[in-house]
């Protein structure tokens, strides 16, 4: 970790689902499966008039978060323990996926750190705690209760202070390095033991801690360790807005002595940084009114400044990605005779079948991504005309030329036209339509431009046949720009499928390499259906915009046109 002013806090408990934690920094794309998330969510928090727990120095402060997860409270994450401090403000940021569909607890517990003991360790350790929800946090900005003990005590006077600010999508990240020159000695037997802060001043001129970096002992011209801060943290996405930064002497008991502070922006920063004028100096104004001759109490220097963009889905499709949709339907014989009202395939006039339904469900939602409204439509699985060969890979408007359908609605009309001309057969071989689908989307990778993205709608009864060479179709295609989404229909055992779902592990080919990215989402169609086809449809394409950017930001393909309205606009180029 970045800070050292006490004893780091060591984990002790599973990280909760669908939850992050960082320093601030940008998330790293993660190839675990999640829901679509509304919105992420930084939490900065503080305490004032903490119990004082300790006999010969006050209390070491350090701040858990737990969330709730089915019915368990489960650590999240923690802070970084403050030394021998009442009313300590955290550097660390917790970072929380926010769902408007639910309700979020959360419990913030603080407790007295006793070094190697680590946190928690005695029942006298515990400070307090509260309990809210994500919701609450968000609703008010800014939430201020008190800490609580067991039994529903109150902790004296003490409280807690959760601060919250939405992570934009269009946001970035900026990673600063600093070093300082010629700094005061504040120590009598040794050399000053320096670290900065730097604060974000808020439009009600209250100022926001962004970052605290390491200590560096016995050091007037110390070296402090790069760190990466989101935009949103340190300026709020505006270059103009502020900063405040402050150095230290490091004390152990918590009286660290002030050495100086300059103000800057992260404008300045960029300027002085392109110009190579990369310092300030760092002033005490008490001692310059105080002394006729006083300069400085030393120099910031700036030693590096690199920024980066994090683009996010709708960066991808407002700048002219495409979302090309692929529909392809188990046409094998166990499906039953569609001549059957008990086949799969009946085409019922009052009551659209099962595979209708999935297939309306999904493409109504992709073809809103698709200007030209066209889109591909395969069968596989059956003797086709005119020599009546089993084909794996065939076109429902049975031309070889041209797979593409006009919208939705001419899938549908294809696919009920092409039901009588067709013998159900077997077996279910879905590798054939993944590599198909694949080729197209590797020669839109060699154009090396977000301008086409692929979703592959598979839409079977059963499980696959052909598992081996299905499984090295999907880490193929997991470099490319294509997602699949399979939808089981009917009442067969889909067990074996959830081995495609990366959800539940990594998939590897038959040879043991791994997906690059988990590209597959599977779901059986009775899970809805008695729900409505908007709910099918967004579990389906949950995980969509995740393997979008996923895959760009591997490739490290901007959006072809970025909007110039948004919020970080001019904040120079990605690097």
């Amino acid at each position: 970790m970045p800070l050292s002013h006490g004893a780091a806090c060591p984990p002790s408990r599973p990280a909760a689902p669908r939850a992050a934690a960082t320093m601030g920094e940008a998330p790293e794309p993660s190839s675990q499966a999640s829901l679509a998330v509304l919105s992420k969510v930084e939490l900065r928090v503080s305490c004032r008039h903490l119990l004082d727990r300790d006999t010969l120095n006050k209390s070491d402060p350090c701040v858990l978060l737990l969330m709730q997860s089915q019915g368990q409270w489960v650590e999240v994450d923690r802070s970084e323990v403050i030394k021998s401090n009442l009313n300590p403000v955290f550097a660390k940021i917790f970072t929380v996926d926010y769902y408007f569909e639910e309700v979020q607890k959360l419990r913030f517990e603080v407790y007295d750190s006793h070094g190697q003991a680590g946190v928690g360790a005695h029942d006298d350790d515990f400070l307090g705690g509260m309990e809210c929800t994500v919701g609450q946090i968000v609703a008010q900005k800014r939430v201020t209760k008190p800490l609580f003990l067991k039994y529903g005590k109150f902790a004296g006077k003490s409280t807690i202070t959760v601060i919250s600010e939405e992570i934009s999508g269009n946001n970035g990240y900026v990673e600063l390095a600093f070093r300082a020159k010629k700094l005061d000695d504040k120590d009598l037997f040794s050399k000053s033991d320096p670290f900065l802060e730097i604060y974000r001043i808020d439009d009600d001129s209250s100022e926001q801690l962004v970052y605290r970096t390491e200590v560096v002992k016995n050091n007037l011209s110390p070296i402090w360790e790069p760190f990466k801060v989101s935009l949103n943290s340190l300026c709020s996405c505006e270059e103009k807005r502020k900063l405040r930064c402050v150095v230290w002497d490091y004390d152990s008991r918590g009286k660290h002595d002030f050495i100086g502070e300059f103000f800057t922006t992260f404008e300045e920063m960029q300027k002085a940084m392109g110009e190579n004028k990369v310092q300030w100096e760092c002033m005490n104004p008490k001692y310059k009114i105080k002394k006729r001759n006083y300069k400085n109490s030393g120099v910031v220097v700036l030693l590096d400044l690199k920024i980066h963009r994090v683009y996010s889905f709708l960066d991808y499709i407002m700048g002219g990605c495409q979302i090309h949709f692929t529909v392809a339907i188990d046409f094998t014989a166990s499906n039953g005779d569609p001549r059957n009202s008990c086949s799969l395939h009946y085409i019922n006039p009052y009551q659209p079948n099962e595979y209708l339904k999935a297939l309306v469900a999904v493409g109504e939602i992709c073809q809103d991504y698709d200007s030209d409204k066209k889109f591909s439509a395969l069968g596989f699985g059956a003797r086709i005309p005119p020599k009546y060969e089993v084909s794996h890979d065939f076109a429902i408007n049975f031309n070889p030329d041209n797979d593409e359908c006009e919208g939705i609605q001419g899938v549908v009309e294809s696919y009920q036209s092409c039901l009588p001309k067709i013998q159900l057969y077997g077996p279910t071989n879905v590798a054939p339509i993944i590599t198909k689908v694949a080729r197209v989307a590797a020669d839109e990778e060699r154009t090396k431009e977000a301008s086409q993205y692929f979703i592959l709608l598979i839409l079977t009864d059963g499980v696959v046949t052909d598992m081996a060479d299905t499984r090295e179709a999907i880490v193929r295609a997991s470099y490319l720009p294509m997602s699949i989404i399979i939808v089981g229909v009917g009442n067969a055992d889909f067990t074996d499928m959830q081995i495609l779902d990366g959800d539940d592990g990594i998939l590897r080919s038959p040879r043991g390499e791994p997906v690059l990215r988990d590209i597959v989402q599977f779901v059986p169609f009775r899970d809805f259906k008695n729900a409505s086809p908007t709910a099918l449809a967004k579990c389906v394409l949950a995980e969509v915009p995740k393997q979008v950017v996923e895959y760009y930001s591997y490739k490290a393909f901007p959006p072809r046109c970025p909007q110039p309205h948004t919020p970080d606009s001019s904040l120079g180029s990605p690097q």
